[in-house]
């Protein structure tokens, strides 16, 4: 959304209504018709560590639990939905909007219990499709938060992979259980929400899983790629793309050759290796490939190993797109240094970088020849 916000108006608050999915479907916590499945999920096996960073306690009755769905359901902030399988017709968790605030547009999805039969399953994942589906296209909402106590490692980790971005630590926040909360903040904002739900649905369609109901591509991968694409048009390269591979770095650095004075490194290596090793992220026309960023995840920062423009497509952008690209999946992954390393007679290579950002870290005198290894900072 534009920063221009003069026309903006607060925001409707939720309303108790039924979201449809493929394998849940959220209803409006009804205390006699999900209070037997909830309490069956919240005391079985594993409840302490399920609420070990929630506000409640695990219900050591029926009774005591019967006192909490009374009150969830009657609060309109959190207000909670029961996620019910859709095969079984069981509520196997449920989850509730809170601190809403319609008047800046943002809301929250916590107060999360996804059961034994419901966590770790495509069903959670379309559990919090629908809450952000219904957030961002019906009620306009502009920010979906995700907050958890930073011990929590298990949903920060579920948080970068339904992705969302953390945005930092609130130090001292809370007193919860007689013990300090730092909360990790997280959110998705309303102009990411197109790439990301475009992902959501790859990853939820039927053509996903095999007939063990297991998934072909994971969802940070279909999170991945459905943001490369929106930058520079890019799909994940598969084995079978080696020779498309192959002949687009030959095509690419050829004309680095008589400048080096000895054969460019892209043009030495073993693409079986560096295809098992890499992300290889292709970008492609109809006539083919154009380009490609090869990126080798290190321990403290992502290697950006190759970037290659086929000769008929330089001059138009692309180079700069694959770039931002590289950065933008280094980002993802958690990184703050983006690295590289190229000849150091290429000297309009090296200025291109430095004017993108990247600072010569130190010249490495090689058998054959003298490199720039180059970095930059991405926070």
């Amino acid at each position: 959304m534009s920063s221009d916000l003069s026309h903006w108006t607060p925001r409707p608050r939720p309303e108790r209504v039924t979201l449809d999915g493929r394998f849940v479907r959220l209803e409006p916590l009804d205390p006699a018709k999900h209070g037997d499945d909830l309490f069956a999920a919240s005391a079985a096996s594993g409840a302490d560590d399920r609420f070990r960073y929630l506000f409640e306690e695990p219900p050591a009755t029926r009774a005591d639990f019967q006192a909490w769905l009374d009150k969830a359901a009657a609060g309109a902030d959190p207000m909670f939905w029961a996620v019910v399988d859709m095969a079984s017709g069981e509520a196997r968790g449920r989850q509730a909007f809170m601190r809403i605030e319609p008047a800046h547009g943002v809301i929250e999805i916590g107060s999360i219990l996804w059961g034994p039969g419901l966590s770790r399953t495509p069903g959670a994942t379309e559990a919090l499709f629908l809450f952000a589906r219904h957030a961002f296209e019906t009620l306009g909402y502009r920010r979906f938060e995700w907050k958890c106590h930073n011990d929590n490692a298990p949903s920060k980790r579920a948080a970068s992979r339904f992705g969302f971005t953390y945005e930092g630590l609130f130090r001292q926040h809370m007193v919860a259980k007689g013990r300090n909360r730092d909360t990790a903040w997280f959110s998705i904002i309303d102009g990411e929400w197109p790439v990301l739900k475009a992902a959501y649905e790859q990853w939820l369609a039927p053509a996903n899983f095999d007939a063990q109901g297991r998934q072909r591509l994971s969802l940070p991968n279909a999170i991945a790629a459905a943001r490369m694409a929106g930058l520079a048009a890019l799909r994940r390269a598969t084995p079978a793309d080696r020779p498309v591979l192959e002949a687009l770095q030959r095509d690419a650095f050829a004309r680095n050759e008589p400048i080096l004075g000895v054969t460019p490194l892209p043009l030495c290596a073993d693409y079986g290796v560096i295809m098992h090793e890499c992300e290889v992220w292709l970008a492609e026309d109809p006539d083919g490939a154009t380009g490609a960023i090869i990126l080798k995840p290190q321990a403290d920062h992502l290697e950006l190993w190759s970037i290659a423009v086929a000769s008929r497509a330089q001059g138009k952008g692309l180079g700069k797109r694959l770039l931002a690209a590289a950065e933008k999946r280094a980002k993802d992954l958690g990184y703050r240094i983006i690295r590289l390393m190229t000849g150091e007679k290429l000297v309009h290579n090296v200025a291109w970088y430095q004017r993108s950002g990247f600072s010569i870290d130190r010249i490495e005198q090689m058998p054959d020849r003298r490199a720039a290894h180059m970095s930059k900072w991405i926070g």
